[in-house]
């Protein structure tokens, strides 16, 4: 088995609880792509984390926690900016995101600063999230993309609180366009799709991306499962399972992670039915996740999945 990197943002996560009658703020380590590359790791793959972390004890934490549970941090470089905080608060079904810090912490890696020999002996490649929208990280993005000898993943992981209006909405849609065409998979929620390409039903969405370029797509529906779009087959729909669903944050993480750790053990399916088995299994992982406090502790092993499942 080959290793993955994920490049993206890693922060601090302050979520919005209730303790003893008072409103309090739970301190999580987080961040899209931080999450994934623990939830590869979770679940028996070998994931290295590339990114900018700051020079405080946050940061300090965040890299303490990823050699905690195995992720590689070879591609990390160290910036002179405090971490950034995510303050996440829930006022529907998907947490609402603010951020604090600038210049953002996670914002602040640049092309030069890649290990070209890390990226050049991936196995997968996993770009996306919020350090699409900071110029400096998007080159960086843009050329571990072109230097890439695996396999290609790409998740938008839209923040609407992070987009200056109607022009920055226009040049997210140009970036998506531009990396979907080159992916392997490409995964976006329901709220992505919406943001994205408002009024569209979530099946067009997938063919659209397709059209695009890329090879599979996953759009998550939340507890409604997702849809799949494959190569050979009309787009279809994959029911979650039924949980107790306590936080939400993490869980669409998490479903990448699982279908990075298969890709890994297993490379690509041989046809719509595989990825419609992993897509399943994602969900389960994702479903597990929502059943404990979100972010990346929440991120479960294969051995925690199949007993939660077990028939």
């Amino acid at each position: 088995m080959g290793y993955a990197v994920v490049l993206g943002e890693a922060l601090v996560d302050l979520l919005d609880t209730e303790r003893d009658g008072e409103r309090v703020y739970r301190q999580a380590i987080g961040g899209g792509p931080l999450n994934v590359a623990v939830g590869v790791a979770r679940l028996g793959g070998r994931a290295q984390f590339v990114g900018s972390l700051g020079d405080d004890v946050l940061a300090g934490r965040i890299r303490d926690f990823l050699t905690t549970v195995g992720v590689g941090l070879a591609g990390v470089v160290t910036v002179p900016a405090p971490t950034t905080l995510a303050v996440v608060t829930f006022a529907g079904p998907e947490p609402d995101f603010r951020f604090y810090g600038q210049p953002p912490s996670y914002g602040l890696l640049d092309a030069d600063d890649l290990d070209l020999a890390l990226l050049e002996g991936a196995d997968v490649l996993s770009c996306g999230s919020v350090v699409l929208l900071q110029p400096g990280t998007l080159a960086a993005a843009r050329r571990a993309w072109s230097l890439a000898t695996g396999l290609r993943v790409f998740d938008p992981n839209v923040r609407p609180r992070l987009l200056d209006g109607p022009a920055a909405l226009d040049g997210l849609r140009a970036v998506v366009a531009e990396f979907a065409a080159g992916a392997h998979l490409v995964k976006l929620s329901t709220a992505d799709a919406d943001l994205l390409y408002p009024g569209e039903p979530v099946e067009g969405v997938a063919a659209y991306l397709r059209e695009l370029g890329a090879a599979t797509v996953v759009v998550t529906l939340g507890a409604d499962g997702a849809v799949l779009a494959a190569a050979g087959a009309d787009p279809v729909r994959v029911p979650a399972p039924r949980v107790n669903a306590v936080d939400t944050t993490g869980a669409g993480d998490s479903v990448l992670a699982a279908l990075i750790a298969d890709l890994l053990a297993d490379g690509e399916p041989g046809g719509p039915d595989g990825w419609v088995e992993r897509v399943a299994f994602a969900l389960r992982v994702a479903g597990l996740v929502c059943e404990s406090p979100g972010g990346a502790t929440a991120m479960p092993t294969r051995q925690a999945v199949e007993q939660r499942y077990a028939p």
